[in-house]
């Protein structure tokens, strides 16, 4: 049935909206970590990991531009990893039975709140797009219209895939946990070595050996890499350091997202067809 899962979304983006703290605090997070940590931080990072002549050609980016990128992945990641608190909340207050009881099919309410999640992702990344050129960030050199816009469509796809699967992974926490302070520990626990071991805020060349590894197979650094591929080029220098992405690479990373999207979609349904709530 169609109309279950736009049910789904309405609600629980109506709710985003008309909670005006919590709409107001969505959107200033991102703006917070660019304007104290990206200028804070810029002259540091540049300093530290050096600043060498960029050969002829290839298009030398500062470290806020290089940071950029990597915090609307890290405001994607930790915004959907606590998305399913909503239904934590409706769980405990009966409200999730009475939803489970309709006719509509379960898969509608990963479904619905999925979507209600991208829309709310795609909105946090223009935010932080437009506040970071407003801060200095320079996306798309050289680009065209056209260019431009292939750039932000390919951006919107990653985006899109990445904030569906961090947050059925969020959902599958709520229907197996039962209070506040427990999915808040769990989300907790995932959120932080999936952050620090990807190359969100800083290049990957620089962690130990045995995070570069799993800075490989995080989700992250895969939605990091495309974001900045399609906002920064396939070729660029920053804090002293040669950047070169392929098509071919994107195109694995954007695969690799969409496995990573259908498996947290798969057991997000199996717990919720699974769920009894009383």
């Amino acid at each position: 049935m169609v109309s279950g899962f736009i049910a789904v979304f309405k609600r629980d983006f109506r709710r985003y909206i008309r909670f005006k703290d919590q709409l107001f605090t969505s959107m200033l997070h991102p703006i917070l970590w660019l304007a104290l940590f990206g200028l804070g931080m810029a002259g540091n990072f540049e300093r530290i990991l050096g600043g060498g002549s960029t050969p002829a050609g290839m298009i030398s980016y500062d470290y806020l531009t290089f940071m950029c990128p990597g915090m609307i992945a890290a405001t994607i990641l930790f915004a959907n990893l606590y998305g399913g608190f909503s239904v934590l909340f409706d769980k405990n207050w009966g409200i999730l039975r009475e939803i489970m009881a309709s006719p509509m099919p379960r898969r509608d309410l990963i479904i619905g709140i999925s979507l209600s999640s991208v829309t709310k992702s795609l909105i946090q990344t223009v935010i932080i797009i437009v506040f970071g050129i407003v801060l200095g960030v320079t996306f798309f050199s050289g680009e065209n219209f056209g260019g431009v816009l292939i750039s932000l469509i390919g951006m919107v796809l990653f985006v899109a895939v990445f904030s569906a699967a961090v947050l059925c992974v969020s959902l599958y926490v709520a229907f197996k946990t039962s209070s506040p302070e427990g999915y808040q520990g769990v989300t907790t626990v995932l959120s932080m070595p999936v952050f620090f071991a990807s190359n969100a805020l800083y290049p990957s060349a620089g962690l130990p050996p045995i995070l570069q590894e799993i800075a490989l197979i995080n989700p992250l650094t895969h939605l990091s890499n495309g974001l900045r591929y399609f906002s920064m080029g396939d070729h660029f220098s920053a804090l002293g350091l040669e950047f070169i992405f392929s098509s071919t690479e994107i195109l694995i990373s954007f695969v690799y997202l969409l496995v990573f999207a259908l498996v947290t979609f798969y057991f997000a349904l199996r717990a919720v067809e699974k769920s009894v709530i009383t």
